[in-house]
């Protein structure tokens, strides 16, 4: 939640009355899922005695922007928060009551074949294989809480939803208004004419984010040390977007996305200060804000506008749709905006091709990265040899 204060919500009440074993939590964008939760399993943890929690993710630096900052606001907003009981090698927080709430990655089947556990906690569910989700139900001896956004079917729905006796209940950001900044509530709902986009992340129900415009990316741990970098792609936000800053590297044939920066109100000298600190590349950007370019360059850092034009972002996405790309598992915004970044549609749900601009900002840097390394070729010759992109529609967009 965006103020980080610990308040009862209207998503918290809905979520104390459930008492089954599994409690299934789904719902659109900012309905204070995981907060929500976490609020409960601290309440948990200083209610009873000598208890296991665990709170689990895909990976670490998925719970350590996500749920572990959020458990952690809490803990301090509350005066809970001791540092000598918070081991952070492990992870774990250990309560006066004896329980202990621990943070874990499985992203690898071996690391569900662990100790058991009182109450799990599988932080977006989603993301999670079934065979991982199998090994921890069964070494789970209360409860377990699962929490998504409803983008896609999952697991869930084929082995849990109406084959098992469970709590399942949707959220959406209405059920949070008294905690969240007006700003999200106003971004939120300009999106009501996105059809798609509404029904998963508004109403919070099932769908299918239809027109995802980038597939078969990967996600790897680190970056290798053969890999080169080649370019940085930098999105300039303020208040309302945030500056997106992302490394590009070739290695095999292919690319290689690292999030350096993702920040609202970033000046332009924090900016080159990020950049000047950095191993050594042209850095392309935004070329709207010709300003910025030019007062970042003054600072000493080698940087140039984004080629833009007529066509330019669709020009702009074949090229990287044409690349074989993986990502870092620390790039947390990356990977949800590659997640998440779509077509517009129109009111009927009709696919336009035209990028909806929820999440934009670390995929706008990835473009301007990518197209500053297109062979120096007539721009047709270049496009005829792309995959096409307008096969989600009938015709170009006439607004285009």
């Amino acid at each position: 939640m965006d103020n980080q204060m610990a308040e009862i919500t209207i998503a918290t009440k809905k979520l104390l009355k459930l008492d089954k074993r599994i409690r299934a939590v789904c719902g659109g964008t900012s309905a204070s899922k995981t907060y929500s939760i976490l609020m409960i399993l601290i309440d948990y943890a200083q209610s009873n005695r000598n208890k296991k929690i665990d709170i689990m993710s895909e990976s670490y630096p998925h719970l350590e922007d996500g749920a572990i900052k959020d458990f952690k606001g809490i803990m301090i907003d509350r005066e809970y928060w001791k540092d000598d009981r918070w081991n952070e090698t492990k992870h774990v927080y250990t309560f006066e009551t004896g329980c202990v709430i621990k943070f874990i990655s499985v992203d690898k089947l071996g690391k569900a074949h662990g100790p058991r556990r009182d109450v799990l906690f599988i932080n977006e569910a989603n993301n999670i294989p079934h065979n991982i989700y199998d090994q921890l139900e069964v070494r789970t001896k209360e409860i377990i809480w699962l929490d998504w956004n409803p983008s896609t079917e999952f697991w869930y729905y084929e082995h849990i939803k109406d084959k098992i006796d469970h709590d399942f209940i949707t959220l959406t950001y209405l059920d949070c208004l008294n905690a969240l900044d007006p700003r999200i509530v106003e971004s939120i709902e300009s999106r009501k004419e996105n059809k798609n986009w509404w029904l998963v992340y508004g109403l919070g129900q099932l769908g299918e984010i239809e027109g995802k415009i980038y597939k078969d990316w990967q996600i790897i741990d680190e970056i290798p040390h053969e890999a080169r970098l080649e370019r940085y792609g930098i999105d300039f936000g303020y208040s309302q977007d945030p500056t997106a800053i992302i490394a590009l590297y070739k290695y095999n044939q292919g690319y290689i996305l690292d999030e350096i920066a993702f920040q609202r109100e970033y000046l332009n000298k924090d900016i080159a200060d990020i950049l000047k600190n950095l191993p050594k590349a042209l850095c392309v950007a935004d070329s709207a804000e010709p300003k910025s370019i030019e007062e970042i360059r003054q600072y000493g850092v080698n940087i140039t506008g984004a080629t833009k034009g007529r066509d330019s972002v669709d020009w702009g996405i074949k090229v990287v749709q044409a690349q074989r790309i993986s990502m870092t598992k620390r790039s947390l915004n990356l990977i949800k905006a590659y997640r998440n970044y779509v077509w517009q549609t129109d009111r009927e749900g009709k696919i336009l091709i035209v990028p909806d601009h929820y999440l934009s900002d670390c995929m706008d840097a990835v473009r301007y990265a990518m197209v500053s390394l297109a062979p120096m070729i007539t721009r047709k010759e270049y496009i005829d040899k792309l995959p096409i992109i307008r096969n989600y529609a009938e015709e170009p967009n006439p607004a285009r």
